[in-house]
C-alpha cells in the first residue's frame, strides 16, 4: 500500500504550477442579491474548471498570462460570459450577477463523476432528481425514498416479501445486488444491509440524487454493474436553513422529521432527524399484512470545519434503528394461538461514521480523503428459525484532481473492507479486502468533443468457511460527448465490471437466507457494457420548450451466480456457464410551458435474458414495457397540482407463468402559505393490487407459501401533511 501511495504522489508531483495569477470572483442573484452556491466556473480556453461555495465565492490560484473567456452556469439562470485579460489590474474580486430563467434545465453540477462539471459539459451519461421533484416525492413517501426510484424511468423497485415489504432497486432489467447505492458517494448499503436499504433512507435532507446506468466501476468499483444511484444530501449555507414535516397516511403510518443546517464563519452544521410509525394493514382481509408493522428512527448529525480558504474538514455520523413485524395480523397484534402463528420479523441497527477533508490547491487541483465506517446488525425471525449477524464495512478512499491545458485527470487509491458475522454460528462468515487504484481523465477535444477515459486495478481477496480466493481486475472505461450543435448531442459509454460473491441476492432475501449453503468454490462476475443516447432540445413557440432523450443500453454478465436446490432441499450457488444478458431503450419527452406547466413522458424496453435456462430464458418479475406519464401544473410559491400515471407490462413469474399487465394513477395537491406548505397525496387512487386477480397467500395460515410479488400489494393509498419552511 505505501508504493501505492508513493506512485500516486510521485505522478503528481510531476505537474508543477507554471501561472501565477489569480482570480477572484462572488456571484449572486441578480433579484434577490443573495449568494450563489454551486455555480460552474469554466476558462474556455484554458480548460481551468471551479465552482463556487456555499457563501457564492470562488478563487481560482496559478493562471497564466493571456486572456481568458470564462463563462458562469447553473441550473435555472441565464449563463454569464465575461472576458478577462491576466494579469488584471485590480486585485478585487469580480462581482458576477446571474439572472433567473427557468427555461435553462441543463446547467446542473454532478458530484458523482468527480469533476464540478455541469451536466450538460460531463461525457458520462448522468440522470439527476433534484429540486422540485425530490419535494413532490417527499410528500408521496417521506419515510423513504422508494417511491421516489420507483416512478423513474428505467429504474424498477423489486419487493422481495409480502409482509415486511423488503425490496431492492433493479436497472435496467438486472437484479439489485448489480446497483451500487451511494449515500455521498460513500458504500454502506450492500450485502446484508441490501434488502432492507432503500427503506431505511429518508428524503428529507437530500439535495440531489445522480443515476449514473450503464458500468461504472473505474470510480466505484465492485458492484457497479448495471450503474450507480448517488444520494447527494444537502451541505450548510450562509443563513439558517430547515426543513420540517408532519404527515399522516390512511393505512396507518406517521411520519414526523427536520432538517437544520447554517454556517457560521469556520464552523458549519446539518442535522437530520426523522421519525415513522406504521401500524399493521391488511387490505384485503386474508389475515396476512400487506404493510408490515414497524417504527423507524433516524439521527443524522455532521459538523463542518472550514479551516481556512481552501481546507474543509467534515465529520458525520448517522444512527438509524428499525423494528418491522409482518405477517399473520392476528400475530402481529398479540392475538396468535394455535392456527394464527406466522410472523416475520426484521430488527435492524445501522450505524455509519464518515470524514471527508478536502484540500484546494494551487493550479485549481484538489485532494480529497473520504473515511467511513460501518455497521449494520441485523435479525430476522419467522416460525422455527432465525438468521441475524452483524455487517461491518470500511471504505477508505485517496483521491486528486488536477487540471492540465485541456485534461482533468483523477487519480486514486481506495481500500475497502467487508465482514459478515453470523451469530450463534460460523456457517455464513464471509470477509473480503479490496484494495485498488484508479484513473480518469476528461479530455476537453474541442468545446463540441468530451473524452472520459478511465482504468482501475483491482486485487480482492474474499474467503469463508468453504475457501479462500485471490483476483485481480482490469476496469478499462470510456465515455464520449459530441455536441452536434446547440439543440443536438449523443454520448457513448462502454465499460467493464465485476462482482465479488455472495449468498445475499434478491432471492435468498424472500427466503430469509433458510437453507442457504455457505459459498463453495465460486468466482466472481463480470460484466461488460455499454449506453449511447442522443438528445435533442429547442422552443416550439414562446414559452413552450420540448426535448427528447433516445438511449440505448446493452449489458452482458459472465458466470452469473446462480442459486440451485439440491436433493436434500438445501440451496446452493454456482457460476453459470452461460451470461445473462440485458437490452433494450429508453424514451424520454419533456414539454413545458412558461415553466408553470410540465409534462414528462417515459417508456422503457428492456428485453433480459438468462441464457443458462433451457426453454423460457426471459429473466422473471421484468415487464418488457413500461410507461411513465407525470403532468404537473405549479405557481411558485403558490401551489402545485400533479397527475401521474403509469403501465406495466405482462411479467413472467419463476415457475413459467405470465401476469397480466396494468396501470396505476396518482394525483397530488399542495398549497403554500408563506413558510407552510400542506399537501394531500392520492396514490394509486385505482386501487391496483395483486391481490385483485389471485390470492398472495395460499396455503393453511400456520404453514403459509407466499406468490412473487409483481404488483402492488397495499392498494390505494392516500396522505396528507404539513411542510415547514426556513
Amino acid at each position: 500500500m505505501h508504493k501505492i501511495f508513493a506512485l500516486l504522489f510521485t505522478v503528481v508531483s510531476v505537474f508543477p504550477a507554471n501561472a501565477q495569477h489569480k482570480f477572484k470572483t462572488f456571484i449572486k442573484d441578480l433579484e434577490t442579491n443573495k449568494p450563489l452556491p454551486g455555480v460552474s466556473i469554466h476558462f474556455k480556453s484554458g480548460n481551468i474548471n471551479s465552482i463556487s461555495d456555499s457563501s457564492g465565492f470562488a478563487e481560482i490560484s496559478s493562471i497564466s498570462a493571456g486572456s481568458y473567456i470564462i463563462v458562469f452556469s447553473l441550473s435555472g439562470y441565464k449563463t454569464v460570459t465575461k472576458k478577462v485579460i491576466f494579469p488584471v489590474t485590480t486585485s478585487g474580486t469580480f462581482e458576477i450577477v446571474m439572472e433567473t430563467d427557468h427555461s435553462e434545465l441543463d446547467e446542473v453540477i454532478v458530484q458523482s463523476t468527480r469533476t464540478s462539471r455541469s451536466i450538460s459539459n460531463t461525457a458520462t451519461r448522468v440522470e439527476t432528481i433534484d429540486g422540485e421533484e425530490l419535494d413532490e416525492k417527499n410528500n408521496m413517501r417521506p419515510a423513504n425514498i422508494s417511491m421516489l426510484l420507483h416512478e423513474s424511468t428505467g429504474l424498477q423497485v423489486q419487493q422481495t416479501s409480502a409482509t415486511s415489504g423488503n425490496s431492492s432497486i433493479r436497472v435496467q432489467g438486472l437484479d439489485g445486488r448489480y446497483t451500487q447505492l451511494l449515500k455521498d458517494g460513500y458504500p454502506n448499503f450492500g450485502n446484508f444491509a441490501s434488502g432492507l436499504s432503500i427503506l431505511e433512507i429518508p428524503p428529507l435532507d437530500l439535495k440531489q440524487v445522480e443515476i449514473i446506468k450503464g458500468p461504472s466501476s473505474t470510480l466505484y468499483g465492485a458492484g457497479a454493474i448495471a450503474g450507480v444511484v448517488n444520494f447527494i444530501s444537502k451541505t450548510p449555507g450562509e443563513k439558517f436553513s430547515g426543513d420540517f414535516i408532519i404527515n399522516q397516511s390512511n393505512i396507518g403510518q406517521s411520519n414526523i422529521g427536520g432538517f437544520i443546517s447554517q454556517k457560521k464563519g469556520k464552523i458549519g452544521y446539518a442535522v437530520l432527524a426523522a421519525f415513522n410509525a406504521q401500524k399493521a394493514y391488511d387490505v384485503d382481509n386474508d389475515d396476512f399484512t400487506e404493510i408490515p408493522k414497524g417504527q423507524n428512527f433516524t439521527i443524522h448529525p455532521r459538523l463542518y470545519i472550514y479551516m481556512n480558504g481552501s481546507s474543509t474538514l467534515m465529520v458525520g455520523n448517522s444512527f438509524t434503528k428499525g423494528n418491522i413485524h409482518g405477517g399473520d395480523i392476528e400475530v402481529v397484534k398479540g392475538n396468535g394461538n394455535a392456527n394464527h402463528t406466522y410472523f416475520e420479523k426484521n430488527i435492524t441497527l445501522r450505524n455509519t461514521s464518515t470524514l471527508e477533508f478536502d484540500k484546494k490547491l494551487n493550479n485549481n487541483n484538489r485532494i480529497k480523503l473520504k473515511q467511513s465506517v460501518g455497521l449494520y446488525n441485523r435479525e430476522i425471525t419467522i416460525p422455527g428459525f432465525g438468521f441475524a449477524g452483524l455487517n461491518t464495512n470500511s471504505f477508505t478512499d485517496l483521491s486528486y484532481i488536477f487540471s492540465k491545458l485541456k485534461h482533468t485527470a483523477i487519480f486514486g487509491v481506495n481500500v475497502i473492507f467487508d465482514q459478515f458475522r453470523q451469530k450463534d454460528t460460523t456457517t455464513q462468515n464471509t470477509e473480503t479486502f479490496t484494495s485498488g487504484i484508479y484513473m480518469q481523465d476528461t479530455w476537453d477535444l474541442t468545446e463540441k468533443v468530451k473524452i472520459e477515459s478511465g482504468i482501475r486495478f483491482d486485487h480482492i481477496q474474499y474467503e469463508n468457511i468453504n475457501y479462500k480466493k485471490n483476483k485481480a481486475f482490469v476496469l478499462p472505461r470510456l465515455s464520449v460527448l459530441f455536441k452536434l450543435s446547440n439543440k443536438f448531442s449523443s454520448r457513448m459509454g462502454a465499460g467493464m465490471g465485476y462482482k465479488i460473491p455472495t449468498i445475499f441476492t434478491e432471492q435468498t432475501e424472500s427466503i430469509q437466507y433458510r437453507n442457504v449453503s455457505a459459498l463453495n468454490n465460486v468466482n466472481p462476475e463480470k460484466s461488460f457494457g455499454g449506453t449511447a443516447d442522443i438528445n435533442f432540445k429547442t422552443s416550439l413557440m414562446e414559452g413552450l420548450s420540448f426535448s427528447i432523450n433516445q438511449l440505448f443500453f446493452y449489458t452482458r454478465i459472465n458466470k452469473p451466480l446462480v442459486l440451485e436446490t439440491g436433493l436434500s432441499g438445501d440451496m446452493y450457488f454456482v457460476n453459470a456457464r452461460k451470461p445473462v444478458i440485458s437490452n433494450g431503450f429508453e424514451t424520454n419527452i419533456k414539454f413545458i410551458f412558461k415553466d408553470n406547466l410540465k409534462l414528462f413522458a417515459g417508456y422503457t424496453y428492456t428485453s433480459a435474458k438468462a441464457t443458462y435456462l433451457t426453454g423460457n430464458q426471459v429473466v422473471p418479475l421484468l415487464p418488457k414495457n413500461k410507461v411513465n406519464l407525470t403532468l404537473m401544473y405549479e405557481k411558485d410559491d403558490n401551489f402545485k397540482l400533479g397527475l401521474e400515471g403509469y403501465f406495466n407490462d405482462r411479467q413472467y413469474l419463476s415457475n413459467g407463468t405470465r401476469t397480466v399487465s396494468f396501470w396505476e394513477f396518482g394525483f397530488m395537491a399542495q398549497k403554500t402559505f408563506g413558510r407552510f406548505s400542506f399537501y394531500v397525496n392520492f396514490e394509486n387512487f385505482t386501487d391496483q393490487r395483486q391481490s385483485r386477480y389471485k390470492p398472495v397467500v395460499n396455503g393453511p395460515h400456520n404453514d403459509p407459501l407466499f406468490d412473487e410479488i409483481w404488483n402492488h400489494t397495499e392498494g390505494f393509498v392516500w396522505n396528507g401533511g404539513i411542510k415547514l419552511k426556513f
